[in-house]
C-alpha cells in the first residue's frame, strides 16, 4: 500500500478538485488522503507568458494549500493552459467562450502546458519541493459550425482550458497529438510518478 494512504505517514494532499486529475491518480494507484482546492486568483499577469504561467500558478497552489496543514504531507499542485503562440486562451465558464475557443482552435496546430509542482508541510520536513512542466502539442481538424456546435451541446468544454476536453467528444476532432495525453487531461502520471519516487518513502514502487 502506497505511503499515502497510510495514517501514520506522510499522506498525499490534491490541491485540486478537478474529478479527471483524481481519476488520473487512481490510475496509478494513488489515493489523495484529502482534496483541498486551492482558492486562489488564476488571472495571468501583465505580460505572462503560457509557461511562466502554468508553473507560477501549480507552484502557489501547492505552497498554499501546504501552508494551510499541520499533518504531515505531500501536496501535489497542477495547471494546465491552452495557447496559441504567446496568447493564453481562458477556462471556458460559458458556451460562448467555449465557441471563441473551437473557432480559434480550428484547423490550427497549439500548445498545451501543464505544470506540477509538490511541496511538503511544515510538519514533513523529509520532503523536498519539486517542480516539472509538460509540453504538448495537439492539432484540431478544421471544424464545421454544425461540428462546433455539435461540441458546445456536448457540453464537455465547461471549466476546460481551451473549450475542450481530450477525455470527450472533442477527440473526434483531434488529427494530431505530440506529447502526453494524461498531462493534456490535466496530470502527467509518468511525471507525477517520477515526483513521488523522488520522495522518501515508498510512495510507489
Amino acid at each position: 500500500m502506497p505511503v499515502s494512504d497510510s495514517a501514520t505517514g506522510p499522506g498525499l494532499i490534491l490541491a485540486s478538485a478537478s474529478p479527471r486529475r483524481r481519476d488520473l491518480l487512481a490510475q496509478i494507484g494513488l489515493v489523495p488522503r484529502r482534496i483541498v482546492a486551492a482558492d486562489l486568483d488564476e488571472q495571468p499577469l501583465a505580460g505572462e507568458l503560457p509557461r511562466p504561467y502554468a508553473e507560477r500558478l501549480a507552484r502557489e497552489k501547492a505552497a498554499h494549500v501546504a501552508a494551510m496543514l499541520d499533518e504531515p504531507a505531500l501536496v501535489l499542485g497542477a495547471d494546465t493552459v491552452v495557447a496559441l503562440g504567446r496568447r493564453i486562451l481562458p477556462k471556458a465558464e460559458d458556451r460562448e467562450t467555449a465557441r471563441r475557443c473551437l473557432s480559434l482552435l480550428s484547423g490550427r496546430r497549439h500548445t498545451v502546458l501543464t505544470a506540477i509542482a509538490v511541496r511538503p508541510t511544515a510538519a514533513w520536513p523529509e520532503g523536498r519541493a519539486a517542480e516539472r512542466t509538460v509540453v504538448s502539442t495537439v492539432t484540431f481538424a478544421r471544424l464545421t459550425e454544425r461540428q462546433i456546435e455539435a461540441l458546445l451541446d456536448a457540453g464537455d468544454w465547461e471549466g476546460k482550458a481551451g473549450g475542450y476536453a481530450l477525455q470527450g467528444h472533442a477527440a473526434a476532432h483531434i488529427r494530431f497529438l505530440s506529447g502526453s495525453p494524461s498531462a493534456v487531461i490535466g496530470l502527467p502520471v509518468f511525471e507525477v510518478a517520477q515526483l513521488l519516487r523522488g520522495q522518501k518513502g515508498a510512495w510507489l514502487p
